[in-house]
Formats: C-alpha cells, structure tokens, sequence
C-alpha cells in the first residue's frame, strides 16, 4: 500500500540537492510526481507492460526475478539482482515498450519521484546527454549481471558469499568494514544463488573465525576475509 501526496507535487528542492544527480537528471526530476511508500509494495510485476519509472530519493528497493524450481519437490524461487537506493533509478528498461523483465519490491519506506516513458522520451530529446547517463547505467548493471552469472558458474557458494560481502562492505579508516545495507539470509541467499541455511552456516562459521560480527540484519568484516573456506 502506498502514501502519496496529491499527483501534482513535485519533489522538494531540499530532497533533491540532497543527492548526487547530474543537472539533466535533477531537471526530470522537477517533472515527476513524489510518492511515497511502505515496506514491501511492489511497484515493478515481473512480465507486466508498463511505462511508469522510479527515481529513487530515499529508502531502498530489491530488484528480482522468481520462477518454479525443477524436480519433485518444486517450489517458487528468486534471484536477487540487486538493491538499489537514492538516485537510482528502475523501470527504465521499459524504454523499448516490452513487459517487464524483473520484479521491484521496496525493502524499507521509500520515496520516489515517479515519470512515465513518454516524459523520459521528450526529456532526453531536450537533454540529450541525459541519453548517455542512462546508456552508462545501463552498461554498468550489464557488466554487474555478466559478472554475477559469471560468479553463479565458477564459484562456490563461499566464494560468492565473500565476493558479495567484500563488495558491500564499506572501506573505513581502521580496516573494519560495516555493510550498510540490512541484509537477510534468505535476501542474501537469492544473491548468490544457494540456501538460506548455505548462508547461515558460512555467517556462523565466519563470526567464530573473527572475520565478522553479526547484529541482526547487520553485518561488519572485522577483517580480510579468507580466500577459502
């Protein structure tokens, strides 16, 4: 369920400069209309036709795709793609008008300054190095897939669990690393593309050795972790 203010309110300057957008991208999003939205609303269906898209102000959302796994005992998976938050932007693969490739759910409140395709279309031909800052996303989530699927390959599940970690973790002037994102097993589980008990073994594992510490959903290296395990 979401909370939104009236369609014709616009994100407030003070939210904007508070971000680190280009001046075309700050300039769309004058033109969009802020929503607002709780914990878990999904706003991207997986194989739906749309042209809404989100620039994300505050919060974070997940992006994921879900399916029926094989065999006997075949349950709905997912696969996490990625968590993205303020100044990112989702749903712009919809530029080509095909369905939906993933899901979009929010995994905390989120503020969002919502456009259509048409208004993005009409922007870039107005802006057009707006065009290229999207072209350079879009190869940098490409590079960030190929490498996952690349990781999913040749890894095990350690090795895509420390190379997950090791990317989230935050450099700190001391060595210790905190990772700001809260984080589930199961979230963490359909990153790396193995059990929710896979990850809570190796966490539990890495906590005895030193190398982490856990409180809640919040996870801090305490140092380099291991290259195996």
């Amino acid at each position: 369920m979401s909370i939104s203010p009236p369609r014709s309110a616009a994100p407030p300057d003070s939210l904007l400069d508070s971000l680190a957008l280009s001046p075309a991208l700050k300039a769309l999003a004058r033109q969009s209309v802020l929503r607002r939205y709780r914990k878990g609303v999904l706003l991207i269906q997986e194989g739906d036709v749309g042209d809404t898209i989100y620039l994300l102000l505050s919060g974070r959302v997940r992006v994921y795709s879900s399916g029926q796994s094989q065999g006997s005992g075949s349950h709905e998976r997912q696969i996490t793609f990625g968590l993205h938050g303020p100044g990112e932007m989702v749903g712009e693969m919809s530029l080509d008008g095909g369905p939906r490739a993933t899901s979009v759910i929010t995994t905390e409140a989120t503020s969002a300054g919502v456009f259509t395709r048409s208004l993005l279309l009409e922007h870039m031909r107005l802006h057009p190095e707006l065009a290229l800052e999207l072209l350079m996303r879009v190869i940098a989530r490409a590079r960030s897939a190929t490498r996952d699927a690349r990781n999913m390959a040749l890894l095990d599940s350690y090795g895509r669990l420390s190379m997950l970690l090791d990317e989230l973790a935050e450099p700190t002037a001391d060595g210790i690393r905190p990772i700001d994102a809260r984080l589930t097993h199961s979230e963490i589980a359909s990153r790396i593309g193995c059990s929710r008990e896979m990850v809570s073994r190796l966490l539990k594992d890495l906590e005895r050795g030193g190398y982490i510490d856990q409180a809640g959903q919040r996870l801090t290296l305490r140092r380099p972790l291991p290259l195996r395990w």
